[in-house]
């Protein structure tokens, strides 16, 4: 199957393409705007490179020309994007995955796509990432076998030193000081992006504050699980100046006086880079789940993986990687397009953690 990275040389779609540059029944193309960097990249990885533009008005015939059997979309940020891409691979008779994160993308995804991809028995799938690939996989292994869930909180600490990418930092500030509904006391509620940081623990990294971002499991979980009272997501950047300098740009916005935050991505980016000596190269994450046992007794447990050496930003890659195998193997169930929720065990994803010498841990 030949399958056509989009913006595969950006910090997520390099790592994706490495990892399936040498995979059984896969002739991998690295494809972007900037053919040079595509080139460049597909030479050391021995694959094909091509120049192409999502945004062009023909991208469904240029993927047909390529003979695209799948599609990987990583170009983001898609806060503001629309469905541009993923119906021209449905019109080119392709198979989707992207690692969007955001929440309007991800959630309208299915509703808006699935009869594309259904009349043409392609698979499309959004949000194949950390969430909600990963969490829902990490919520659905240990609650397994519970009566019910009651609260469900996950909280992403990278590592300072880690790659980021300019989209990356473009998404993350684009809901920074916004408002962003949130299901808590089996009710919405208006919270703020990056505002009001709390104070989160973790089994091998020192305690961070975080604050909430606004993302797809906030709506997807309480839609999933029956009875879930709280759904809560935040971030912890691992610098204290660095998690105060995201609540002032929320508070700026909030008043007026930042309008737009993500046309800061670049000059922030660079910014961060300046502190790296103060940083470390220690990431993670927790997913903490409250409810009843099968037995009704209150029970509460808690997920850990830390991933050192700047390896972090590795995790948002896994699930499409996986995705992509199964769907090479013929190996999911029916056509259409869905959310990536649920779609993978936890147990899939083990082996790419101990490839990258992540280590998991449990707790109550």
């Amino acid at each position: 199957m030949i399958i056509i990275v989009l913006g595969g040389y950006g910090n997520f779609g390099a790592r994706i393409c490495r990892a399936l540059a040498n995979s059984p029944g896969i002739e991998l193309v690295i494809a972007g705007r900037d053919l040079a960097r595509a080139s460049a990249l597909a030479h050391t990885l021995g694959v094909r490179a091509a120049r192409i533009d999502a945004a062009d008005s023909g991208l469904g015939a240029v993927l047909r020309e390529l003979g695209a059997g799948m599609v990987i979309h990583t170009a983001g940020p898609f806060q503001q994007q629309g469905y541009g891409v993923p119906m021209a691979v449905a019109e080119a008779g392709a198979h989707y995955i992207d690692l969007a994160d955001g929440r309007r993308f991800v959630c309208d995804f299915p509703q808006a796509l699935d009869e594309a991809f259904r009349k043409r028995g392609r698979v499309g799938i959004s949000g194949a990432s950390t969430v909600p690939a990963l969490s829902s996989a990490v919520v659905n292994d240990l609650t397994r076998g519970w009566r019910s869930i009651i609260e469900i909180e996950s909280c992403i600490a990278p590592a300072h030193t880690a790659p980021r990418g300019i989209a990356t930092m473009a998404a993350v500030l684009n809901y920074c000081g916004a408002p962003v509904q949130v299901w808590q006391g089996g009710r919405w509620v208006t919270r703020h992006g990056w505002a009001a940081p709390e104070r989160v623990e973790y089994a091998r990294l020192a305690p961070r504050m975080a604050a909430l971002c606004d993302i797809p499991d906030l709506e997807l979980f309480p839609a999933h699980y029956p009875g879930v009272q709280s759904v809560m997501f935040r971030a912890a950047l691992e610098l204290g100046v660095s998690q105060r300098g995201m609540a002032l740009i929320g508070a700026l916005r909030r008043i007026g006086v930042v309008k737009q935050p993500e046309r800061l991505a670049g000059i922030l980016n660079r910014s961060a880079d300046l502190l790296n000596g103060f940083g470390s190269a220690l990431g993670g994450m927790v997913v903490r789940v409250r409810g009843a046992d099968a037995a009704g007794a209150p029970i509460t447990r808690s997920w850990h993986i830390a991933a050192d050496h700047d390896h972090g930003p590795e995790i948002p890659c896994m699930a499409a990687i996986l995705l992509a195998r199964r769907i090479v193997a013929d190996a999911l169930p029916r056509a259409g397009a869905f959310t990536s929720m649920g779609l993978l065990e936890l147990a899939e994803f083990e082996p790419e953690f101990r490839k990258w010498g992540m280590v998991t841990d449990l707790g109550a």
